[in-house]
């Protein structure tokens, strides 16, 4: 077994890995203002696709190592390449359609939820205080920071049909799963002993093949103008590319549980970023909501008390006779 302030140490890696994946993902919203005749299905196409394709290369050699490992487990392997195709037509399809707000929060809040039956049901794993604790404060704060930034934005988003809610709604849960599912398939994968590298790079690879002609089929306006390109390259290049590369660290380090939770702060950082940079106004209910993702992200993070091992004690051995006499004290430990 490894010691336990390393095992503490490496939690506490892997959490910081998380956490800087969800703040390059946070960036994600406000860039795609810069361009808006891209539609969802682009954005998402370009950013998991070429990110994902992009991961496959810098994998390579590791994947080629690793192909008979890869081979026994292509279940897995496949279940994750499909989750991620899926999640990024579902995720930026959400927020067109619902709106960023109740897209983002509906997508990244139900993550960990989904997170914790699938392990619960695939891996029999069991959810624990700290984890329920984190989870509750993190989806309090995300529900907060969707009521704020909709009562605040009511006036844009008036004209939204219902329909059209429900359906951004309702993409927002398959972004939500899908998320989840390939959550659990990478980090299936490394903890079954194949690199995090090799991994991240047969799961992305795969799901950014399956996106090559969603995006040859939308991306047409990606190359109408340089502020296009240039979105879609820091799209794939940053937050999918680098984004992804640390949250498979992370997941070598932590449950997919512990990271899709960890990943609540995306949504806080997407929202801090428009009132930033794009001029966006966060009612004080926001802030609160912010407020309590960090509390949970404290929660999730800081290292848990060891108790201090027990004092071994010291009974004198029996006596036996003249021999035993003045015989040195035997140690017991205590029962």
């Amino acid at each position: 077994m490894r010691p336990a302030g390393r095992a503490a140490g490496s939690v506490g890696v892997g959490s910081l890995c998380v956490l800087v994946a969800s703040v390059l993902w946070g960036t994600t919203g406000t860039a795609a203002t810069f361009a808006p005749g891209v539609g969802p299905l682009a954005i998402g196409a370009v950013a998991m696709g070429l990110g994902g394709l992009l991961q496959a290369l810098m994998a390579a050699p590791r994947i080629a190592r690793e192909a008979p490992a890869l081979r026994t487990r292509r279940g897995v392997v496949l279940l994750g390449a499909l989750a991620v195709g899926a999640y990024p037509l579902a995720f930026y399809s959400s927020m067109h359609l619902a709106g960023v707000a109740a897209g983002t929060v509906v997508s990244i809040g139900s993550a960990p939820l989904a997170s914790a039956v699938i392990e619960r049901a695939a891996d029999g794993r069991r959810l624990t205080r700290r984890w329920t604790a984190g989870a509750a404060l993190g989806l309090s704060g995300t529900v907060l920071l969707c009521a704020a930034e909709a009562a605040h934005s009511s006036n844009d988003t008036g004209a939204r049909s219902v329909g059209s809610i429900v359906l951004g709604v309702a993409l927002g849960l398959v972004a939500g799963v899908t998320y989840a599912l390939y959550s659990w398939a990478a980090h299936r994968l490394i903890s079954g002993g194949i690199t995090s590298g090799a991994a991240m790079g047969a799961v992305f690879g795969l799901g950014g093949l399956l996106l090559v002609p969603v995006l040859l089929a939308t991306g047409a306006p990606l190359l109408s103008s340089w502020s296009n390109a240039a979105v879609g390259a820091y799209m794939a290049l940053v937050p999918m590319f680098i984004g992804y590369v640390l949250f498979g660290w992370g997941l070598a380090h932590v449950p997919a549980s512990t990271a899709t939770t960890l990943s609540l702060l995306e949504p806080a950082v997407a929202a801090v970023l428009a009132v930033l940079v794009v001029g966006e106004r966060l009612p004080p209910l926001g802030w609160v909501g912010i407020a309590l993702v960090v509390s949970c992200l404290a929660v999730l993070t800081t290292p848990p008390r060891t108790p201090a091992p027990k004092p071994r004690t010291t009974t004198p051995a029996p006596d036996t006779g003249p021999q035993g006499e003045g015989a040195a004290l035997i140690p017991m430990r205590k029962q």
